[in-house]
């Protein structure tokens, strides 16, 4: 993979902060992004628009991952709306793109769906997401199996995916696991950062005092095909970025 300084950066752009028991433990949820990124060749930039970082022209950077956050895309803070905004210009610019859960809504949201409750409220947990017949061949998803195990939390979901968005991933619950929108951006729903101590914290917490608590904490379990997606990510990105920096090497 390239290493000049012709590489532009991946950017994490964190929406959110995971549970400060899990940060203390763990780091968070940029953290999580950035190991399961792997030992990319790309340098690492973190930009929290929450706190009011002017995010880059989008082509200026490699690619980027959008995190998860407890906030709401429906509650249409000025930080979201004007981070959907930059999306939107990123993925018509070409930009390689990963929404993550709230990354997945407002990806979904900017680009002309829409995100808001889930009509079945909580997903929470280790679930089944089943691979629709247009993963196949999608650069990402391609050569996974059908049908694969992924931690999940979420109220609310991309209800409605924007036109021309093409559905990669669905479960029982959530018919909007994962879509992709152009060749290079990608919504998903579930959590391919989270490990299963993470995974548990959540459940623990959130599932306290309901009848499931016990059962599901109990089939939390292993994901490595969905953690396996954010290596592949940065690997795609590495590959495009390798070739635009050869492609203006040769040029000069």
């Amino acid at each position: 993979m390239d290493t000049s300084p012709l590489s532009r950066p991946l950017v994490i752009v964190k929406a959110g902060d995971t549970r400060p028991d899990l940060a203390a433990t763990q780091g968070d949820f940029e953290h999580w992004i950035a190991r399961g990124l792997g030992d990319t060749t790309l340098p690492l930039v973190v930009l929290d628009p929450r706190r009011g970082d002017t995010l880059p022209d989008p082509q200026a950077v490699a690619g980027a991952v959008v995190t998860g956050s407890h906030a709401m895309v429906s509650h249409r803070e000025a930080w979201s709306e004007a981070t959907g905004r930059w999306l939107a210009l990123a993925a018509r610019a070409g930009t390689p793109l990963m929404g993550i859960c709230y990354g997945h809504q407002l990806l979904a949201d900017a680009l002309g769906g829409r995100a808001d409750d889930h009509p079945q409220g909580l997903e929470l947990g280790t679930v089944t997401i089943d691979l629709l017949p247009e993963a196949a061949d999608d650069p990402l998803f391609g050569g996974l199996p059908a049908r694969f195990p992924a931690h999940v939390v979420h109220r609310q979901s991309a209800l409605q995916l924007p036109a021309g968005a093409v559905r990669l991933a669905s479960n029982a619950w959530e018919p909007n696991q994962a879509f992709r929108i152009g060749d290079r951006a990608w919504g998903v729903q579930f959590h391919p950062e989270f490990d299963d101590d993470a995974m548990r914290g959540y459940v623990d917490t959130l599932a306290a005092g309901r009848p499931d608590a016990q059962a599901l904490r109990a089939q939390v379990r292993p994901t490595p095909e969905a953690a396996s997606l954010l290596r592949r990510f940065a690997e795609l990105v590495e590959r495009r970025e390798a070739t635009r920096s050869a492609a203006e090497a040769t040029a000069a």
